[in-house]
């Protein structure tokens, strides 16, 4: 049976332990050699970032995220074994992990890591398709000749290269479709390497729960626990048109996943629809003072993705969320399109003025959409607005000061509020 060495990267036959190195981390499929499609998630991304740049949190809970009625944006292992989970709130984390440090998200930085990354993988195939900033699907189809190595092997050579290079690990999923892809990098994690075959998929798939499935979420659950639907085995059981008939193109998506079948292309062009940021307070609050603190800071990041990501967006939108929980969105379109910082301020702050009655807001963020090339940015700036091309050079200015000496080496006074 095939196997590889996931530390020596050397390619044997089968063995417990590696021939040329006597690693044990071996890894062993009779198609290991043959698949081609991949999925590569970074581990606690977020929070092994912050570890890396302070080797003193190496060993304690970190969790990225709000405080007290914030939500968790990431947890590190160390705090997952405490039962911390993403998208957790807050107090609820923090009861089960009274000790962790609590950080808050620095995206700019994150961005850039994902950058380096994504540099990495594009080295190894043009057909790379990013789902967020720590993960990416990656289709290496045809590359074994360039390479001299079969995917697998250049897989491995990945992982490790962002272990040696950047201080990060991740865990990959190998198989012959992206769903299957996906689901193998889930199942071994962190450092973790799964292959999924294609003669083992339908054994594979018959006892596990439908949940596996991306995208099946509460509502969807609870609709397919009302059609007894629990495993791929309960699902099998139905046929391609009653399945139709009960839950519509999700019912045909179903049908073909149940089979093991995905169809879709590994696209290095797939759109992002928008760029936002919000975020959850402490405490409902209605002070346009501390309001104005907030979507400066939403304002900002929401730029420095669109700036990692080379986009532009058309439309501005302000999202808040009343003390009962009602949201309102306000929308405004754009005569250019904005990337900075300074632009989506001063949009989402008029489209403030026109909900700041409804307060007070537990929550608020704002972002971009309809996006573009950052290459339709005018160089002129906003012709009716003659300050805004000075704006825009001081603003770039501090991008290159906070690059070269850190997030906080420049901030804008409307921030500390």
């Amino acid at each position: 049976m095939p196997a590889l060495c996931r530390d020596c990267l050397h390619p044997f036959e089968t063995g417990s332990r590696c021939p040329a190195c006597r690693s044990p981390r071996v890894l062993s499929h009779p198609e290991l050699f043959s698949l081609s499609i991949a999925h590569m998630d970074c581990d606690a991304f977020y929070a092994s970032v912050e570890k890396r740049e302070d080797p003193s949190l190496a060993d304690k809970p970190v969790i990225i995220g709000g405080r007290h009625r914030g939500v968790v944006s990431t947890a590190c292992y160390v705090a997952r074994i405490r039962g911390v989970r993403s998208a957790m709130p807050m107090f609820q984390a923090l009861k089960l992990c009274p000790d962790a440090v609590v950080l808050k998200p620095r995206m700019s930085l994150y961005a850039e890591v994902s950058k380096q990354i994504r540099t990495m993988m594009e080295e190894l195939t043009p057909a790379v398709q990013p789902l967020s900033l720590d993960e990416a699907f990656l289709d290496l189809s045809g590359t074994q000749r360039l390479h001299g190595a079969p995917p697998a092997v250049m897989l491995a050579r990945l992982v490790r290269r962002m272990k040696d290079e950047l201080g990060l690990t991740g865990s990959i999923g190998l198989s012959h479709n992206k769903f299957l892809a996906k689901v193998a990098s889930d199942l071994d994690k962190p450092r973790g390497f799964r292959v999924i075959g294609k003669a083992e998929t339908p054994d594979f798939l018959r006892d596990q729960p439908v949940r596996l499935i991306w995208g099946i979420g509460p509502a969807s659950q609870e609709a397919l626990d009302r059609a007894g639907i629990r495993t791929f085995a309960d699902l099998l059981r139905w046929d391609r048109t009653a399945l139709h008939a009960r839950f519509g193109s999700m019912g045909e998506r179903l049908w073909h996943l149940a089979r093991g079948e995905d169809h879709r292309r590994v696209s290095a062009h797939e759109p992002v629809k928008s760029i936002s940021s919000e975020t959850t307070f402490d405490a409902d609050t209605a002070d346009p003072d501390i309001l104005d603190g907030h979507i400066w800071r939403m304002a900002e990041k929401t730029a420095d993705r669109a700036k990692a990501r080379g986009l532009a967006g058309r439309v501005v939108t302000l999202k808040v969320k009343k003390a009962d929980h009602a949201i309102i969105t306000r929308r405004l379109s754009l005569r250019e399109p904005a990337q900075l910082a300074d632009t989506i301020y001063r949009t989402a702050r008029g489209l403030y003025e026109q909900v700041a009655g409804e307060g007070p807001f537990r929550l608020l963020g704002c972002g971009i959409s309809q996006l573009v090339p950052e290459t339709e940015v005018s160089a002129a700036g906003d012709l009716l607005d003659p300050g805004a091309r000075q704006r825009g050079e001081a603003e770039r200015a501090a991008d290159r000061i906070r690059a070269r000496f850190g997030p906080d080496a420049i901030v804008k006074g409307r921030a500390l509020r």
